[in-house]
């Protein structure tokens, strides 16, 4: 929706709505909306007027219709582009001293530095900085201290930042991007939990779908496909496991994203023609992708929180992750699934080789992976507490407070 039409769908809503409080959240990409499925709704049903911005696109019209929430497109460059970094800049002050919203989150690098920044110049009162990650974690030299420079600018501008994982706050009271004060985590972590009913065990028709015999070992991979997720390390591990175990097959549920890590030409052609990887694009719902996996890789160098580890814990597969930021919260190690270091192919093998030869001990883990989901991030839980927070910052009895002593 462009900036000049905001006073016409504000005007348009139904009788009360406009004198519900307003939050508005907002992230870069339209497909990062799609992990605000559930968060979106549950605070429209805490009694939030909800909007949703970024840029423009179709997930973003449809996520926003999905859960009941208004639609508001604000280009912005993911990456560094000053000129136009302005113009989102007044673009978004625009709307927010427009709409006055009671309280604003923003998250994602370029949402939230431009976000943060308009909602303090507009004076909006509440303003949150969600953490999701730290990008500058695979950067080095200048565009690292550039990106630091603005993960500390987004955090000055907000009132509190909230981390998606306790290992992510560390790291960002680490690198100094806020005092420890400032830095918070609701419950365990996380910033929209899982629908246990839509992740759960159960059949599924993939391995049809891609000529999947029973017998296939499935390794399987959800997310973009760049080089700060290790496909790379995940590819060079995949023609080691298949040394071992030929009827290996690996499913990379995501899409060749274009971003500044995207993969070279070869890497994606070796992925493309290689007769055992099974490619398949963009994929909105990935519940029954799940369901025809035996374990599932995410061979990341950075994270906040990976949703994907906890949809596939639900669902009940074990998961190899890594010791990195974030993705060593998602796992209970030898429990759940296995941790080991980033960039190791020969690791990856190692670890999904024991898992794949061993068919007790991948239901056993696959078992206590669900109940972990279901003990810690249960949607209802992980969300209440998210509109509780928020709730209590604008509760009159909350004048004068911190928001850290709200939470």
């Amino acid at each position: 929706m462009p900036v000049s039409a905001v006073s016409d769908c504000v005007a348009g809503l139904p009788a009360g709505a406009a004198k519900r409080p307003l939050i508005v959240l907002g992230v870069t990409d339209p497909i990062t909306s799609l992990v605000l499925r559930g968060r979106l709704r549950a605070l429209r049903e805490a009694g939030f007027r909800v909007a949703l911005v970024s840029n423009p696109g179709q997930l973003l019209e449809r996520t926003a219709a999905s859960e009941g929430v208004e639609a508001i497109a604000i280009p912005m460059r993911r990456g560094i582009a000053p000129i136009a970094d302005v113009v989102s800049l007044f673009r978004l002050w625009r709307l927010l001293r427009r709409l006055k919203p009671e309280l604003v989150e923003f998250s994602t690098p370029k949402a939230g530095l431009l976000g943060t920044l308009a909602a303090k110049l507009c004076g909006v009162q509440r303003r949150i900085y969600m953490l999701r990650g730290l990008k500058l974690e695979t950067t080095t030299g200048f565009k690292r201290r550039v990106l630091l420079a603005a993960e500390r600018m987004a955090a000055a501008c907000a009132q509190m930042v909230i981390c998606n994982s306790e290992s992510l706050r560390a790291e960002a009271i680490a690198l100094g991007v806020a005092a420890e004060a400032k830095m918070l985590v609701l419950g365990a972590g996380s910033s929209n939990g899982v629908d246990m009913e839509r992740f759960s065990p159960g059949t599924s028709n993939v391995r049809g779908r891609y000529g999947l015999g029973p017998d296939a070992r499935v390794i399987g991979f959800v997310g973009r496909l760049t080089r700060d997720k290790g496909v790379p390390e995940l590819i060079e591990a995949f023609d080691a496991i298949l040394r071992v175990e030929p009827r290996a097959h690996l499913l990379l549920v995501g899409w060749f994203d274009a971003s500044e890590d995207l993969l070279g030409q070869d890497m994606r052609g070796r992925i493309e023609e290689h007769p055992q990887i099974h490619l398949t694009g963009f994929v909105e719902a990935t519940a029954e992708y799940y369901r025809a996996m035996d374990v599932m890789v995410l061979p990341t160098w950075r994270e906040g929180f990976p949703n994907v580890v906890l949809e596939a814990a639900s669902t009940g597969i074990p998961v190899v992750t890594t010791l990195s930021t974030g993705s060593r919260d998602s796992v209970v190690p030898e429990v759940t699934g296995l941790l080991i270091p980033p960039g190791y192919p020969e690791a990856i093998s190692e670890a999904v080789v024991k898992l794949l030869r061993d068919p007790e001990r991948r239901m056993r883990m696959g078992r206590a992976a669900r109940a972990w989901v279901l003990e810690h991030y249960v949607e209802e839980r992980v969300l209440g507490l998210t509109a509780a927070y928020y709730t209590g910052l604008l509760a009159p009895a909350a004048a004068g407070r911190s928001p850290r002593a709200i939470a």
